[in-house]
């Protein structure tokens, strides 16, 4: 997986995370969902990566 796939996944998740926190904050059941959303999103792109990886090592 290349730098910036990761950088690019962990900026994800915690785009989903803040938006996760704020719909908490103000009861916005929407933005809760679209958060984590957002969460799973990234976690799937990195393990699709890390897959991918581990292919082009064996």
């Amino acid at each position: 997986m290349g730098l910036g796939d990761k950088i690019h996944n962990a900026a994800e998740k915690l785009h989903g995370k803040g938006q996760e926190a704020a719909g908490d904050a103000t009861g916005n059941d929407r933005l809760t969902a679209e958060g984590k959303g957002h969460q799973v999103k990234a976690d799937l792109k990195q393990a699709g990566e890390k897959l991918k990886d581990a292919f082009k090592k064996h």
